[in-house]
């Protein structure tokens, strides 16, 4: 249901978070493969808002760059996606301050954290229809907790009106009983907010401008402050050092594979598989352990995936097999088997019923229909046709050092084991390779290319060669 009252997001992401202690700014450290401020503006997109202002600040053009050109554009979002720049970083409440020029006329401006990644657009839709019902001017997410650790506390009045928010590092001894925190999630009516944030100081242990601080001043100057409580703290709560990192996206990654089980996929152990939550998997395949299924990958119906197998933007068909592999970039057909320790290298197409077996390695390459490459071969720069035998050991040499050649391997060829085909090089269709063979030139249809020295015996020559040593 769309909401009947205009709204804009801001989202706070200029910090630097130096308990990171990475060179990657905060927002942009990486939850099942995408950033988790990527995660807030999904949530952020749920409450439908005129725009979404993005605060940025520390490495600021990395941010902005990362975000229009990975979540707005998959998203189709940049017709509202805006950035304002907090030059120095005096706090919250200054950041919102940078932000307001960018903000259009609306009803209500929504202010998010970028490093809260487990937040939901359900969660934040409750909250803004909540704002709505209580006829409030501002409202923010609380969350009672038995330890509130560096989270700010909520003051209220013996009639439970909230007269404040106090930071942890500015807690009165009467305030060290309360355990009701605030989650840093806000909606303001837009008509106030450039008032209350002007009225901010910098009068408190961090000489900075806190956000917080507007609830206190609009509670005193009368308007109407309300409160939404969250059940779930694990849902605001934000990441500032590497273990919470960990934390979120192990939750994330639990979401991810609870609803693909219910979804009719098995998965032998939740507590050894990483799937991003782009991956998208067909009935009744089954996915073993120590499995990485990354990016935009998509698997088919009745295939089995692992154990110990990492698939990277790929599309696996139907009822095939991939384990103990790595596939990047790629499209394999259906029926397909490959692995154990396979590599198949971007840009290949494996088309069906093709089997690629141990130690196997494929790189910018057709592979036709029914074609077996055993063991230890590797396919470079090639096109290969259907029902090809590629001997066990077989290389396609197709770098002289300055640039790549193709090798083209026609339709029911067989290459025997230990062939070098130096490419550029055709293989006719219907021939053979004679296993031990360096081939330089094209071998025609229907013809045997050999290409190594007549084999020699030299009798004696053991007994020689020991009596010249002694």
């Amino acid at each position: 249901m769309a909401l009947k009252h205009k709204i804009s997001v801001v989202v706070l992401a200029a910090g630097e978070g130096t308990r990171m202690k990475s060179g990657t700014p905060k927002v942009l450290h990486l939850l099942c493969g995408r950033p988790m401020v990527d995660y807030v503006l999904d949530a952020a997109a749920g409450v439908e808002p005129q725009a979404i202002v993005v605060v940025i600040g520390h490495m600021g053009e990395e941010v902005a760059g990362r975000i229009s050109q990975g979540w707005a554009k998959t998203n189709r979002m940049s017709q509202i996606l805006r950035f304002a720049w907090q030059r120095e970083q005096r706090g919250t409440g200054h950041a919102v301050a940078c932000a307001l020029d960018q903000v259009p006329d609306c009803d209500h401006v929504m202010i998010l954290c970028g490093d809260t990644p487990l937040i939901t657009g359900n969660l934040l839709r409750s909250f803004f229809e909540s704002h709505l019902s209580a006829k409030a001017d501002v409202s923010l997410i609380t969350a009672v907790v038995d330890d509130p650790g560096d989270y700010g506390r909520i003051r209220r009045n013996e009639k439970g009106n909230i007269l404040g928010i106090v930071e942890a590092n500015d807690l009165l001894p009467e305030d060290r009983h309360i355990r009701e925190i605030n989650a840093g999630i806000y909606v303001v009516r837009r008509n106030i907010l450039a008032e209350l944030v002007s009225q901010l100081d910098d009068n408190n242990a961090k000489g900075e401008f806190y956000l917080t601080d507007i609830v206190e001043k609009a509670a005193r100057a009368g308007y109407t402050v309300s409160s939404f409580s969250c059940d779930d703290i694990c849902l605001v709560q934000g990441v500032n050092d590497r273990y919470a990192l960990s934390q979120a996206e192990s939750r994330l990654r639990q979401a991810i594979l609870r609803k693909l089980c219910l979804e009719g996929i098995t998965i032998r152990d939740p507590g050894n598989t990483y799937i991003d939550p782009g991956v998208t998997i067909g009935r009744d395949t089954i996915i073993e352990p120590g499995t990485f299924l990354r990016g935009k990958t998509t698997i088919g119906a009745g295939c089995v995936i692992g154990p110990n197998t990492e698939l990277i933007d790929s599309h696996i068909g139907d009822r095939s097999k991939v384990w103990f592999s790595v596939v990047e970039r790629s499209v394999i057909g259906e029926n397909v088997v490959i692995g154990p320790f396979a590599h198949i290298r971007p840009d290949c197409v494996i088309e069906d019923n093709v089997s690629i077996g141990n130690f196997a390695e494929v790189k910018n390459s057709r592979i036709g229909r029914g074609t077996k490459v055993h063991h230890h071969s590797y396919l470079g720069d090639s096109i290969i046709g259907s029902q090809v035998n590629i001997g066990a050991g077989t290389v396609t040499v197709n770098y002289d050092g300055h640039k790549k050649h193709m090798t083209v391997i026609e339709d029911n060829a067989f290459i025997g084991c230990n062939a070098n085909l130096i490419a550029p090089v055709r293989i006719g269709k219907d021939s053979y390779v004679a296993a031990g063979s360096t081939i330089t030139q094209d071998v025609p249809e229907g013809a045997l290319g050999i290409a190594r020295e007549r084999q020699v015996n030299k009798e004696g020559w053991v007994a020689r060669r020991k009596h010249k040593l002694n």
